[in-house]
């Protein structure tokens, strides 16, 4: 179960990382010329947008790193990155999956509490 959420967590930090230069470079440009906005539409919190699209494609590939040696605070991590790309980007056909794999790789890190090695994080 720390195998899968390891590799769920990196997987999901990865295509996070493309959603956040999307929406990062999106909202800079709607800032800048607002042509773009007025047609495309506009960003209502660009600050949440901006964090999101950094902090939760990180939080995603640390907790999936973290997943083998400290189960519970990798699990925990990728929980939240969860919940911040939900926050940040809404749940589309471009986030469905980093967030379903963001959460799956949390909710089995922390189920992991009896792991093949000794060590448990309960």
């Amino acid at each position: 179960m720390r195998n899968a959420a390891l590799t769920l967590g990196i997987i999901a930090g990865i295509i996070g990382m493309f959603i956040g230069f999307f929406s990062w470079g999106y909202t800079d440009l709607t800032e800048r010329y607002n042509e773009v906005g007025e047609i495309f539409g506009t960003v209502d919190n660009v600050q949440l947008v901006k964090a999101g699209g950094l902090l939760a494609p990180l939080l995603a590939i640390a907790g999936g790193a973290m997943a083998r040696a400290r189960a519970l605070w990798g699990g925990g991590l990728l929980l939240l990155s969860a919940v911040g790309m939900y926050a940040a980007f809404g749940f589309n056909v471009f986030t469905m999956f980093p967030i379903c794999f963001a959460g799956l790789g949390g909710v089995l890190a922390v189920a992991a509490g009896k792991p093949d090695e000794p060590k448990s994080h309960f």
